[in-house]
């Protein structure tokens, strides 16, 4: 497997920066085809104004988002104008309830999607639809980075997430260029089950298959010594100066994470480095 397509949405060009330039990195580096969907949000809620003013209040966010969107297009088609790489881009407005369709659909056909991330000061909830819109509908591996990343996927040392789930199971399979290409894959299991299935050697026939594609992978077993386990991820990530963060996503109901919290949102909000996930 290889990334031959990338996609990348952008709903606020400045916000986006890191986002773009790992996109247009990774399509070098992988030789791959760019898509950009220059997105600009409709976030008319249809309902909720009083009689007579829905029609003017449509027509005035519709033609924000359309000012945004053709904003989007024109710094997206100046930063690649001098690029080497194969790109398109694509431009429309959408509301923010038909975000999963419109996002589903293109993201489908894509190897991997990179965002940014969608929590923060200023960050609007449709960043976190595009996400799980990504993951669920389009069934494509995402790359989330921090704002403040130069762009270049460095993979020297990659940690593995795992918890012997399918959603972890899916991102590794997903995230395989990236780990045949670091030198060092950390499989990392966290408080393993005493009674399950490998509680004789935690990680260890994940490690024998990542051997046979080439990866050259270790296995760190760490107990929870703090609350929450993407406390115990982020510390780990810290101590062994990882680059990237491949992990599973929303183990539990999307309701449920978003209520509680839970390893996905937490990494979301606080990872320091890139984050690929995939369900």
């Amino acid at each position: 497997m290889a990334y031959k397509s990338i996609l990348t949405i952008v709903t606020d060009a400045e916000a986006a920066r890191a986002q773009i330039e790992t996109a247009i990195a990774l399509a070098r580096r992988e030789d791959a085809h760019l898509d950009v969907l220059c997105m600009g949000v409709d976030r008319t809620q249809t309902g909720y104004y009083y009689a007579g003013a829905t029609a003017f209040v449509q027509q005035e966010t519709l033609d924000r988002a359309q000012e945004d969107a053709k904003a989007i297009e024109t710094a997206i088609a100046t930063r690649l104008a001098a690029e080497d790489i194969r790109w398109s881009s694509e431009t429309l407005v959408v509301q923010i309830g038909a975000i999963a369709t419109v996002v589903g659909l293109r993201a489908r056909f894509a190897d991997l999607t990179v965002q940014g991330r969608p929590y923060g000061k200023g960050r609007g909830q449709e960043l976190e639809a595009v996400i799980e819109s990504a993951l669920f509908e389009g069934a494509v591996p995402v790359l989330i980075v921090p704002d403040d990343f130069s762009g270049q996927i460095a993979a020297r040392r990659v940690i593995v997430a795992w918890n012997q789930s399918n959603e972890a199971m899916s991102a590794i399979r997903k995230a395989l260029p990236l780990l045949k290409a670091a030198d060092l894959v950390d499989i990392t299991v966290i408080d393993p089950p005493t009674h399950g299935p490998e509680r004789s050697d935690p990680g260890g026939q994940l490690s024998q298959w990542l051997a046979r594609h080439g990866v050259h992978a270790e296995v760190s077993v760490l107990a929870k010594t703090m609350p929450r386990i993407s406390d115990v991820l982020g510390r780990h990530i810290r101590d062994t100066s990882a680059d990237l963060v491949v992990m599973g996503a929303y183990g539990h109901s999307r309701f449920r994470e978003a209520i509680l919290g839970g390893a996905t949102r937490h990494m979301l909000e606080l990872a320091e480095v890139p984050v690929v996930m995939a369900h």
